[in-house]
């Protein structure tokens, strides 16, 4: 997301954002709803941004596809790798293992292929590359998330590519109906804050479809 709407919880409570007034957390949510979302978010944050959605890659045999893949013009010159998961893709997958493995090889494999470049821009510090691992605010996905807390935690936020500094966010996605005016934002439940924590608790915006997924949720 945005510089400015990207939620992170850093030992602390963010500020409250609007509330998600549109459906509940027992109905279903599929990936295209949560691309359309992406698509007006990252059209309304920066200006003429180049997106993509699904798009391939392949590297020797080593092939996959993004959900959707966004470069910003200059000055920003922000990539954004993103991987979306919904109802059907979590009722599908075998487990965290399968998702994450997905999730690795977009990593691993995207810049290989001669069909993509990674920019690189001398002197930058902050992630100038963001590979998102993104879950529908729903009941589902939050007893996935939470029944495999443990493995989607431990995912490093940090790396680098190519000595591009780059951030590996794993989250679910708060504010759907304001993406349209660049609003989209995440809850992250990798680095020093989990799922289960109180921090992230107090961080979920109350009445909103997360705050209800978690409170419909069977969490074991």
């Amino acid at each position: 997301m945005g510089r400015d709407t990207q939620r992170e919880i850093e030992g602390r409570t963010p500020t409250a954002e609007p509330l998600y007034r549109g459906g509940n957390s027992i109905e279903p949510m599929r990936e295209d709803e949560l691309a359309t979302a992406a698509v007006e978010h990252f059209e309304a944050t920066f200006e003429s941004p180049e997106i993509r959605l699904e798009e391939p890659y392949d590297h020797y045999g080593n092939r996959g596809s993004v959900d959707v893949y966004v470069r910003t013009r200059p000055p920003e010159r922000i990539e954004y790798l993103v991987e979306l998961k919904a109802d059907p893709a979590v009722r599908m997958a075998s487990g965290a293992n399968e998702i994450l493995r997905q999730y690795r090889r977009m990593e691993r494999y995207f810049y290989e292929d001669d069909e993509h470049t990674l920019r690189k821009r001398l002197g930058r510090n902050e992630p100038a590359l963001n590979l998102l691992l993104l879950f529908a605010p729903t009941q589902r996905c939050v007893e996935h998330v939470y029944e495999h807390r443990r493995l989607y935690g431990s995912v490093d936020t940090d790396l680098a590519i190519d000595g591009v500094p780059a951030a590996r966010k794993i989250a679910f996605l708060v504010n759907l109906e304001e993406a349209g005016s660049g609003g989209l934002g995440f809850l992250s439940v990798n680095g020093e804050v989990g799922i289960d924590s109180e921090q992230f608790r107090d961080a979920v915006p109350e009445e909103s479809r997360l705050a209800e997924a978690l409170e419909d949720a069977e969490l074991r």
